[in-house]
């Protein structure tokens, strides 16, 4: 077993681990989770001894192959599948040794059996195929099995280093960030790929819906230690919650974000027993302490504002042909994107899904047929690189302050505050922030456009467990069309309402559900035009999810208004309430400036009972206008 004790590691003044204490058993699957900067990709390079601890002992079992996915590798001529296949290291060697004895004038015979043994025991002659179904099922094609490893694009070369440490056999598998650069396909499929694998997996990931089909164990990093938790990353999130909300008084933060929840519960106690609404409400607002626990450490605080206008359609496309220098990927597109549309885009990779949203974005003119856009169709858009337009020498504060020059520099801080940038990091230049910094910085511009549509490309890639719940929450609330490529299945599952396909040369209707789509041996069967799609029990369900959104939107927009005032109100009031505990008012005002003090108090306190009524009624009017919940 892999076994940690009083593990610590210290870079300068900076403590990274402190009494970290764990242990590993062969064959489980453990998810590696915590905050950004708690020390988890420091973890993989102790477990592969590129780091020393300063203290502490970190074992494992002798005769343990650990295999890391390599984040760089140097370009090479070597072609792919060669490439793959020598992350076996072993076979290789092997190989070289047969080869250079076949070479020999003299070869020894009995040498030479005992090698071709070894090399029948690996599975040499297996090798071949066993790499190209690897390379297959993270999306390569035969054709580019034979290409040098140099011609692949940044993103691809990512997958060869996944598709080589997959390939090497190991006792322990390290994999930090498998999914960043995968599509929803080849996440699929690295999920039944490592459900099947009979080693021990540490795995590091953003994507809950892989660390839920995947762990049977969490591994959660904070403050220097390390927990250990049964059950994949949902289960570990509810256990989590309840821990923390046992222990609420450590956590000032989360006890700033239920302050309010609790004085509901506590008002709404005594009048639970004589009101069966009350009763019903105080349950809600238990289940929301529940949930504000485990997410009050959250450092994200954003929304995407209501566009001041939105075209009805916002576009529409008739007969559209999209492709590059006169050859087409989809024709005959038909459909139109209206506002409050939730529409995912899935289809295999290099069917096209990316250049759909350059067309409908504006960056690429269709080859054929007619795109109209509305006049108020306002579009944000997100892809990976415009991560790389970002101005290299501007801090994140420099580049909202540009952004935005009509703010305060107040403002511009306390905006990039909800981003998760605190002050020492937004005044970093932005060639110095991580990946995710970056793409947080560049939702951040697009969020400050109101746009009407936001058309996102895989916005998840290096965002955070935190960010994610964080965005699909502001996806959720956002009142414009949303038109999203993702492989995280949690966040599709969580904001969309329907899906086209981009398969066999068109765009059509895919009216199954996302887990029939995930699910390999489900065929995607025939697609069907945009307009017509016959209905079934998924894209029912998926109609009634917009019918019912739409009949909570007055009421949900009510209650985060009402939410806002009160917060806005209790501040003012506990302001002023300080100033009247504090025994120098008394000396420094006028008799007439005291009273005045104190009428201004008792009215926000009229104010405050008067909105807390307020939001209960729109809390409850929206409550019953939810769905029954079965037994």
């Amino acid at each position: 077993m892999l076994k940690a004790e009083q593990v610590a590691l210290h870079r300068g003044s900076q403590t990274i681990f402190e009494d970290l204490s764990f242990v590993v058993h062969p064959g489980h699957k453990v998810g590696l989770v915590g905050n950004n900067g708690a020390g988890k990709s420091t973890l993989f390079h102790l477990i592969t001894g590129d780091l020393t601890s300063d203290g502490g002992n970190l074992s494992l079992p002798a005769g343990w192959r650990v295999v890391h996915m390599a984040q760089h590798v140097e370009p090479s001529e070597r072609p792919a599948l060669e490439f793959v296949i020598d992350g076996h290291s072993q076979l290789r060697a092997v190989e070289q040794q047969i080869a250079a004895l076949n070479d020999a004038a003299n070869n020894a015979g009995e040498r030479l059996a005992t090698l071709h043994a070894e090399f029948q025991d690996l599975d040499g002659h297996r090798a071949a195929a066993n790499a190209g179904e690897i390379l297959h099922g993270l999306g390569f094609s035969a054709q580019e099995f034979s290409r040098p490893y140099r011609e692949f694009s940044g993103g691809m070369r990512i997958r060869l280093n996944l598709a080589q440490a997959l390939m090497s056999p190991s006792e322990l598998l390290l994999l930090d960030e498998p999914t960043n650069h995968l599509d929803l396909e080849t996440t699929v499929w690295l999920e039944g790929w490592l459900r099947r694998f009979a080693g021990t997996l540490i795995l590091i990931a953003h994507d809950r819906s892989l660390l839920d089909g995947v762990c049977d164990q969490i591994l959660h990093l904070e403050n220097g230690r390390a927990k250990t938790y049964r059950g994949d990353y949902s289960q570990f999130e509810r256990q989590r919650a309840a821990a923390l909300t046992q222990r609420q008084a450590a956590y000032e933060r989360q006890q700033q974000e239920i302050k309010r929840m609790r004085a509901f519960v506590d008002r709404f106690r005594a009048k639970a027993s004589k009101a069966r609404q009350a009763q019903s409400r105080l349950k809600a607002l238990q289940r929301m302490e529940t949930v504000a626990a485990v997410h009050a450490q959250s450092p994200y605080r954003f929304s995407f504002a209501e566009p001041e206008r939105m075209s009805d359609p916002l576009l529409r496309l008739d007969e559209v042909s999209i492709g590059y220098d006169g050859r087409a990927i989809a024709k005959g597109i038909r459909a139109s994107v209206l506002p409050g549309d939730r529409i995912g885009i899935l289809g295999a990779n290099g069917a096209g899904k990316s250049t759909l949203l350059k067309c409908l974005v504006g960056e690429l003119d269709p080859l054929s047929g007619e795109l109209t856009r509305g006049p108020h169709a306002k579009v944000g858009y997100f892809a990976q690189h415009q991560l790389e337009t970002l101005r290299a020498d501007r801090t994140a504060l420099e580049t909202i302050a540009n952004a935005e020059p009509g703010q305060t520099g107040q403002w511009h801080r306390d905006y990039l505050g909800g981003w998760g940038f605190p002050a020492t990091l937004a005044e970093r230049p932005v060639d110095t922030l991580s990946g995710g910094e970056r793409a947080r910085l560049v939702l951040s511009l697009i969020a400050l456009q109101r746009p009407a549509l936001l058309i996102l490309d895989e916005p998840t890639n290096h965002l955070d467990l935190q960010m994610r719940e964080a965005l699909a929450l502001a996806m959720q609330e956002f009142s414009g069309a949303l038109v999203v490529v993702s492989h995280d299945r949690t966040l599709l599952d969580r904001v969309v309402d329907r899906f086209w396909l981009v398969a066999d040369g068109t765009v059509s209707s895919y009216t199954d559900d996302l887990q029939a789509y995930a699910t390999p041996t489900t065929p995607v069967g025939t697609p069907n035009a945009i307009q017509p799609s016959p209905p079934t029990q998924g894209a029912a369900r998926r109609k009634a999810a917009a019918a019912q959104r739409t009949l909570e939107k007055p009421y949900r927009e009510k209650v985060r208004r009402l939410e806002s005032e009160m917060e806005e109100v209790a501040g003012e009031l506990s302001r002023t309430e300080s100033r009247l505990a504090d025994t120098n008012t008394y000396k420094s005002l006028s008799p007439d400036e005291l009273d005045h003090l104190m009428a201004q108090a008792g009215n926000l306190r009229k104010s405050l009972e008067r909105l807390e009524r307020e939001w209960l009624e729109a809390s409850e009017a929206l409550e019953r206008l939810a769905p029954p919940q079965p037994d």
